[in-house]
């Protein structure tokens, strides 16, 4: 149906120009008296269509728009004398509509390009092992599908039989591809580059991150930023009072200054070409269309058009530390034993090779290639550790338990920011193992860039004062607090915002929900949970910072272009409607200097489709 539209416009605007062509040619070439009815065909078919949405807006929703005035204008042109000036104005402006469907169509093919990505067909594996090809729409939960080599993964799922490089460009905006292997989870719309691979489906393909993504770009796509909103509220009355102030215009002319007739009423077409906000009603609009597309190329999905635009207005920025400023993927950086290290190590990973918490991930990728770790049965306690019982020996990890007397080492580590490990044999202590949270990847250049730019940036962890301290320190953060409750952490956002104004929270766990609801903008690293991702303003596919950085700049580019786009086209009606009160200029030039500037303002804003820093 756009696909339609487009094309009407672009018959519609083709028409205009061969009719206004074939006129002129004629006038000036045959010297014919009766080239006027090729300009009214100019005005006929290249007004047509905008007559009607506009009439169809007044009459349905009694909302004066630009349409009419421009329609009326070139009627006016026509009715004295001028049909030429009538066609050339309907022309330029059926080509700024014709512009603003391209920008439009721009931007809806972000969703096609996402929607193509998603095979229609998926092979499913039958009980007997042999393939199926059915309707990707048709498959369950639990349902085994396979994914050969350079094939679209049909819908989301977890890896049970082999490993491949997957391009998540689609989803991420990433161009390197990621290795996935068995037990991960990959997602419908992203290429398979390596070995095929069998996944069991795990959502329902109106819950895939890519339907999601697709929801989010077609509600941004569709919302509007305060800005827009606000000139779209004046346009209706601003319509009205020119249809209004132009016969009066003309009778003042006429009556107050001695003009005459014809040059009242030619002046008075003029106010009224001159004076229409074209060129104001599409300051916003294009560029906000771009910017979204723009930021889902990137992998960056804004929920509504006011965010892109408050995001350049933040003043205080917080930030969850483990998955959001920090990878949440621990390593080991020390270890103290009191007895020999070989015997402890294979019950060490027999503790923790069971665990899926990121410390005990730490701990058995640090030494599973070394060490065969021994089979144990474990027994979680819970808040504190997993013990185990072998051979009438006890064996435990986990926090310090008891009266301990701990080694020196310990207090210093922790003085470090580094998490400490507890290992016991038979309740006494025998070692420690000291584990570091590393940085997020372009953490600390993102913290200096929103440093530079005057933003007050800040981590709300819950987490101990000395690792809170010494992530803080080494991402050059402006503030921190720790071992903050999520009641707390939405205290300190609410202080944030009291302090500073517009501020947002970047999170990614379910503890940040509440925080990153209660801030002006909420931003959701999209590799976290489903709750963050619901209740934030803003999601990042991809546990990248820098791709806030990249967001951020996108926002001042855009309200900068918005800002430069309001104000030229206000100059540019005001130095028009002077020029013709001073009785210096014609409607040719009155169409070109006010449909002209439309049509500027329109390439300004597609400006922001272009990748770069955005600044």
């Amino acid at each position: 149906m756009n696909k339609m539209r487009e094309n009407t416009q672009l018959i519609s605007t083709a028409s205009c120009i061969l009719f206004l062509i074939v006129g002129l040619l004629i006038e000036f070439g045959m010297g014919w008296p009766y080239s006027w009815l090729f300009y009214l065909l100019s005005v006929v078919t290249g007004g047509l269509e905008i007559a009607w949405n506009g009439l169809k807006e007044l009459f349905a929703e009694k909302h004066f728009n630009v349409d009419l005035l421009m329609i009326l204008a070139a009627v006016s042109a026509g009715l004295i004398g001028d049909w030429r000036e009538g066609a050339l104005l309907i022309f330029i402006f059926s080509l700024s509509h014709l512009l603003e469907e391209y920008t439009t169509d721009r931007s809806a093919r972000e969703i096609n390009r996402l929607l193509d990505r998603q095979p229609k067909k998926a092979r499913k594996i039958l009980a007997s092992g042999e393939y199926l090809l059915v309707e990707t729409s048709e498959l369950i939960l639990g349902d085994r599908v396979a994914i050969f080599k350079g094939e679209n993964i049909p819908i989301d799922g977890i890896i049970l039989e082999g490993a491949s490089e997957l391009d998540e460009s689609v989803i991420n905006g990433e161009s390197v591809p990621r290795l996935k292997t068995k037990g991960q989870e990959v997602f419908g719309g992203t290429l398979n580059l390596g070995d095929a691979i069998e996944i069991q489906v795990n959502r329902k393909r109106s819950e895939t991150v890519i339907a999601k993504i697709i929801a989010l770009v077609e509600e941004a796509q569709n919302s509007q930023t305060k800005t827009e909103s606000f000139i779209q509220r004046i346009e209706n009355r601003y319509v009205l009072l020119i249809v209004l102030a132009v016969p009066l215009s003309i009778l003042f002319f006429h009556f107050g200054l001695s003009w005459t007739w014809n040059e009242s009423i030619y002046r008075g077409v003029n106010l009224l070409v001159v004076a229409s906000p074209c060129a104001l009603v599409a300051s916003s609009t294009p560029a906000l269309l771009s910017a979204i597309s723009n930021g889902a190329r990137h992998g960056m999905l804004f929920k509504g058009g006011t965010y892109l635009e408050e995001l350049a207005e933040i003043k205080s920025l917080s930030f969850d530390k483990t998955g959001t400023l920090t990878k949440g993927e621990f390593t080991v950086t020390d270890t103290y034993w009191s007895i020999d290290e070989a015997q402890m190590i294979p019950f060490v990973l027999g503790l923790e090779e069971k665990s899926t918490h990121p410390l005990a991930k730490g701990i058995v990728n640090h030494w599973n290639q070394t060490f065969v770790s021994q089979s144990l049965e474990t027994e979680e306690i819970t808040a504190m550790g997993i013990q185990s019982l072998y051979q009438g020996d006890t064996y435990y990890i986990g926090k310090k338990r008891g009266n301990t007397v701990e080694p020196a080492e310990f207090l210093t580590w922790k003085q470090q920011g580094k998490t400490v490990i507890y290992v016991e044999k038979n309740h006494e202590l025998v070692g420690g193992i000291a584990l570091l949270d590393t940085l997020n990847t372009n953490a600390k250049e993102a913290i200096q860039y929103f440093n530079q730019q005057g933003i007050h940036t800040v981590m709300l962890t819950g987490d101990n004062s000395y690792t809170a301290e010494t992530i803080a320190k080494e991402a050059e953060l402006s503030e921190y607090f720790a071992e903050l409750l999520p009641a707390e952490k939405v205290a300190h956002v609410k202080n944030q915002k009291d302090l500073y104004g517009k501020n947002a929270m970047v999170g990614d766990g379910v503890n940040d929900a509440p925080a990153l609801a209660t801030a002006t903008i909420g931003i959701s690293m999209g590799e976290g949970t489903d709750v963050a991702i619901e209740v934030s303003d803003v999601v990042i596919m991809e546990n990248n910072l820098a791709k806030l950085v990249y967001m951020h700049r996108l926002s001042k580019k855009m309200k900068r272009i918005i800002k430069q786009n309001i104000i030229f086209s206000v100059t540019v009606i005001l130095t028009l409607i002077i020029l013709n009160l001073m009785q210096k200029l014609t409607i040719p030039l009155a169409v070109i200097g006010h449909e002209g500037s439309t049509i500027l303002v329109i390439l300004n804003g597609l400006r922001l489709l272009k990748d770069g820093k955005g600044s």
